[in-house]
């Protein structure tokens, strides 16, 4: 039988080669993910301005619900890289299988939080009633959906961490595809189509997850990917939940931390009107897609980082870390110069709104200080998070979010002539600091020493 590419032994080999082979395939995956929302900000902005704000805001919460559940599947990558580099696929199997358990009971309490408190949750960041109206239907859809968004993230990480990233890009690409197809024909009532407008859009998502999620699961269960999920001697084993838990929460905290604070902002941002409002969440979305390259390096390094750990090759780990950052990094200064220029064509790709082009150009610019640093903080943090060492993760984030973002988010604004742009000055500094200390913290090489 031919062997498969994701057959290979990932602790082995050049470092360069393999880092590379993981993660061109996870970069496509993710930014078709991230594709989703911003495909829903392409069509939903030509409804008018309080859609689009409505979206984005309603958007960066659902974003954050994802982050919480990634965060709980980051002991579930963790755990079955380390299985898979020490060569124990049962184990791994056990784990694949309560994180199915994980997924089930999480995505029913966001259901049902998005059912009933949907309107409640975004009226608290004191928005326009028409953003709230707008925003609440595609909220309440998504989570409502969430059971398609949590099967499909289960199967994506288990084949992840077990070294497969080809077969989850060709499930991304596929449905993808199918929320690119669907997506304007339900906002718009193109076709045989009813005219849904918002909530269109999110029915686009939750539609095209749903076939993501099966052709993950089967996948899975019929051995077309290196490791076969079955179900054969299940039992609810609660140590091993437990310890994917006590993996996951810090890291969920950390995925909160990213998208918490952008909300809260909100409520600095909405002072300076509905326009404001929506170039902040334009901007939100913008980089989310720009993060996906860094996102892709970081959890390739940190599947390799977790089975080199497995395999005892503590060396390997760390040189991954720092070949993925220096690869980011390189490319995104080529990309800043990019968007210094052209700023403002890549904002009318969203909208056409003079005032919003105008807000949302500036700050496009202005986090460029924060982009070059995205290997720093982004790769690194994943990498270390890819061998279950979540918790300085956490609390570099939660420092840098709480004591230098939010306090400079509301001080420039007020008491200097930076007007609005100061939060985003508040984001890219914040961002600068937690690059230094995740430096050097990655530099002790105390994350090799975790034990899980």
């Amino acid at each position: 039988m031919k062997r498969q590419s994701y057959d290979r032994n990932w602790t082995e080999g050049s470092v360069i080669r393999n880092l590379l082979s993981l993660s061109w395939p996870i970069a496509i995956g993710q930014t078709l993910t991230v594709l989703g929302p911003t495909i829903d900000m392409i069509w939903v902005g030509k409804l008018g301005a309080a859609p689009i704000a409505g979206v984005g805001v309603s958007g960066m919460v659902v974003m954050a619900v994802n982050s919480i559940m990634m965060g709980l599947y980051t002991g579930l990558r963790a755990m079955i890289a380390r299985y898979i580099g020490s060569g124990d696929t049962d184990g791994a199997n056990n784990i694949g299988q309560q994180a199915l358990v994980i997924g089930t009971v999480f995505s029913i309490i966001m259901a049902a939080i998005g059912i009933f408190l949907a309107e409640p949750l975004l009226s608290v960041f004191g928005v326009e009633p028409d953003v709230v109206t707008e925003g609440a239907a595609y909220m309440r859809i998504q989570l409502a959906g969430s059971i398609t968004m949590a099967a499909a993230m289960v199967s994506q990480s288990v084949m992840q961490a077990s070294g497969d990233t080809i077969t989850p890009m060709r499930i991304s690409i596929f449905f993808r595809l199918l929320h690119v197809v669907i997506c304007p024909l339900l906002v718009f009532g193109i076709w045989i189509f009813p005219e849904m407008g918002v909530s269109g859009a999110a029915w686009a998502n939750v539609i095209s997850q749903f076939f993501g999620a099966i052709f993950g699961i089967w996948y899975l269960f019929t051995g077309r990917t290196r490791l076969k999920l079955t179900l054969s001697n299940f039992r609810l084993d609660k140590d091993i939940i437990w310890r994917m838990t006590k993996i996951g929460i810090p890291a969920s905290i950390t995925g909160v931390q990213r998208f918490l604070p952008y909300l809260i902002l909100v409520w600095f941002v909405s002072p300076f009107g509905t326009a404001a409002v929506g170039a902040h969440s334009l901007m939100q979305r913008i980089d989310t897609f720009i993060r996906m390259p860094a996102g892709s390096l970081g959890n390739a390094a940190g599947v390799l980082a977790g089975q080199n750990l497995g395999a005892g090759k503590p060396d390997r780990a760390e040189k991954g870390g720092w070949i993925a950052v220096a690869l980011f990094s390189g490319v995104m200064a080529i990309c800043c110069i990019f968007i210094w220029f052209f700023a403002d064509n890549i904002v009318k790709i969203f909208s056409t709104d003079a005032e919003l082009v105008d807000i949302a150009s500036t700050f496009f610019r202005i986090q460029i200080v924060g982009y070059l640093v995205f290997g720093l903080t982004i790769v690194i943090s994943l990498c270390v998070e890819g061998v279950g060492d979540t918790m300085v993760t956490m609390i570099v984030t939660l420092l840098t979010m709480w004591i230098i973002q939010i306090p400079l988010a509301w001080f420039l604004p007020k008491y200097t002539s930076l007007g609005v742009n100061g939060i985003q000055w508040a984001i890219a500094l914040a961002l600068v600091a937690r690059a230094l200390m995740f430096a050097t913290y990655f530099k002790t090489r105390r994350w090799t020493r975790k034990v899980i």
